[in-house]
């Protein structure tokens, strides 16, 4: 793995390997002097780090007891163990940064890809101009193997687009004329021209960006309940110390007991799981806003459903072909129908596989109705019920479709054909991650504006019990505070404008795709890049794991702590094996917690979730 340090580090590194060289040559040699080269490098700034927090903010920390240890060693004359503490104590905080810059590799890698230049077409003049001069409408001009600079439709040329940093797609996405780019993503073979939708600052890639930037473990609940264990343990390691020294008057064994008690251990636990956690899920195109939103996914015992654009794709698709001759139906209506930019137009005639479609004269759109035309010299007519009534064609195949579907109806030459049905089909993966979230033992909800007949038709195939159909923006949000009153802690997943509301009432709000759907992105805590619902049970899942080894942590660190205190009062533990005990725990806790990284929900992490996993409010869910 790459990583480029920065000036800081640089420095911090430099000045390790020095004191570590004069310290091993001090000891070799017993130039017991030498080690005040590694008290002035690694020790002078923890200690000023310290004065300044406590003078200014009267900020007690770690750095703290760190401070006393490493001051007390100096006065008992023990300078090597001083010049100790400071290095193993300085290797520490440096562990602590690179698994911080490990952790947020990923994350940043938006930043890298966002492009500088554009190459601009004027007048049929090819000009390289900065991207932050880019206006909507202006035309670009994107090579193979270039960055798209900015969001924007083809309009001449095909290609395949890597969007894998956008989406986590692997499989490259074939892309052709009037199909949508975006910033960020990598043009990999053809070349092609492209007309600007949105400007640098509201791109796709932008958009990531400050979501990304938003990601900060400090807004945890948790990472302050640490904090508050970390002064406690100042507390009860300085009146260690004290005692011991009055009842031993051995100073020490109360040195020791500063080194051993140092919380960074506790303090460091938190904070490294919760970007392990989310470095994590960046890798399967979840965005977290904020560490809050992991600890509060772990508790969440309802997960509540926007229907349109989330379990369904949102867009029409044709469902059911009813004609005594389908073939010749479906050939007239596709050639009809690719005059028009409706979407249930575009729907039919991307059903319609072959490229033989007729040529089309007289094309008319009665607005609200249908279409006609001159196709094959007959007169073509598709439509709704009302059209066919105004042009007084008697209706067949006219039973009511049984879910709620758009029925189109087809005549040749006032004689009806038949009708295609098309609906907004289920996603693939609804109905199995529907299936998981029960056996994570999460109630799932449908809240949707539906009528209730189409509700309960997906409602069905998908097996969720409980719906709520024909809902207004304020009816979402207001079934979820009363779901929250009724002391339920209720995650809302959707990917709408009219999400907005109740994205931002739930407990958690996640939004379906970031590349869209500016509003709702902007009002939820996470961020489905993909679209991918199936990931919401790893979702949860590594979030109710994150708690649990923030909780180990803590544990452990206290563990610790306890033990290296009780041999140092009994004078078994020198300052010297207490840096190296204390330091070892905070490995071992950075450690562990990294391990999140590469955590995936298994079909053994489902028994374990039953077990360990479940929301205090559960018993009140019904599946």
């Amino acid at each position: 793995m790459n990583l480029k340090f920065g000036k800081n580090q640089k420095i911090e590194l430099i000045s390790i390997i020095i004191s570590v060289i004069s310290i091993i040559t001090g000891f070799i040699l017993s130039l017991e002097y030498l080690s005040w080269i590694a008290v002035i490098l690694c020790g002078i700034p923890i200690i000023k780090e310290c004065a300044e927090g406590l003078i200014k903010e009267f900020d007690l920390t770690a750095d703290l007891l760190v401070s006393m240890g490493i001051i007390a060693s100096i006065i008992i004359g023990e300078v090597f163990a001083a010049g100790e503490i400071a290095i193993i104590m300085a290797v520490g905080g440096f562990l602590e940064e690179y698994t911080v810059m490990k952790t947020q590799r990923r994350i940043k890698e938006l930043a890298n890809m966002t492009p500088q230049v554009a190459t601009r077409l004027k007048n049929g003049i090819e000009e390289k101009i900065s991207v932050e001069k880019v206006q909507v409408g202006d035309i670009l001009k994107v090579l193979p193997g270039e960055i798209i600079p900015l969001d924007g439709i083809i309009i001449n040329g095909e290609t395949s687009i890597d969007q894998s940093t956008l989406t986590g797609e692997s499989i490259p996405v074939d892309k052709k004329e009037n199909d949508e780019v975006y910033s960020g993503t990598i043009n990999l073979y053809g070349s092609f021209t492209m007309k600007t939708t949105k400007i640098s600052q509201k791109s796709s890639l932008q958009k990531l960006i400050r979501l990304v930037e938003s990601s900060q473990p400090e807004n945890s609940k948790i990472v302050r309940t640490a904090d508050k264990w970390a002064k406690i343990i100042i507390v009860i390691a300085f009146s260690a110390a004290i005692l011991t020294y009055l009842y031993t008057f051995e100073i020490t064994r109360s040195v020791t007991i500063l080194v051993v008690f140092c919380p960074c251990a506790l303090v460091l636990a938190t904070p490294t799981a919760i970007m392990a956690a989310i470095g994590n899920l960046t890798k399967y195109g979840i965005l977290v806003k904020n560490g809050e939103s992991i600890e509060e996914l772990a508790h969440i015992d309802e997960l509540a459903f926007d229907k349109t654009g989330t379990l369904t794709y949102g867009t029409p698709h044709v469902v059911n072909v009813i004609s005594d001759n389908p073939q010749e139906m479906m050939h007239l209506l596709a050639s009809l129908e690719s005059k028009s930019e409706h979407p249930l137009a575009k729907a039919i005639v991307k059903d319609y596989k072959d490229d033989d479609l007729a040529e089309v004269n007289d094309f008319k759109m009665h607005i609200g109705k249908g279409v006609s035309g001159t196709v094959n010299a007959s007169k073509i007519i598709a439509g709704n019920k009302t059209l066919f009534e105004s042009e007084n064609i008697p209706l067949k195949y006219n039973e009511e479709p049984e879910n709620g579907e758009i029925e189109i109806f087809v005549a040749k030459d006032g004689i009806v054909l038949g009708k295609v049905c098309l609906a907004d089909t289920l996603r693939e993966t609804s109905k199995e991650t529907i299936r998981k979230l029960k056996e994570l033992r999460i109630k799932t909800t449908l809240l949707t504006g539906d009528n209730e007949k189409t509700a309960g038709h997906i409602a069905k195939q998908v097996k969720v019990r409980n719906v709520k159909s024909c809902c207004m923006p304020e009816d979402k949000a207001q079934y979820i505070k009363r779901e929250q009153m009724l002391g339920h802690r209720i995650a809302m997943i959707g990917d709408g404008i009219n999400d907005a509301p109740s994205l931002r009432k739930a407990n958690v709000g996640i939004a379906m795709g970031s590349i869209g759907s500016d509003i709702s992105v902007e009002a939820a805590d996470i961020a489905l890049v993909n679209d991918n619902i199936s990931d919401i049970p790893h979702l949860i899942g590594i979030a109710r794991k994150t708690i649990r080894t923030i909780n180990m942590c803590i544990g452990f660190a206290l563990a610790l702590n306890i033990i290296a205190m009780a041999l140092a009062i009994l004078g078994l533990l020198n300052p010297i094996g207490g840096a190296l005990v204390h330091n070892i725990g905070s490995v071992i806790v950075i450690v562990y917690s990294s391990t999140l990284l590469n955590y995936k929900i298994s079909k053994r992490d489902y028994e374990k979730e039953r077990k360990f996993g479940l929301p205090k409010n559960l018993n009140k869910s019904k599946a």
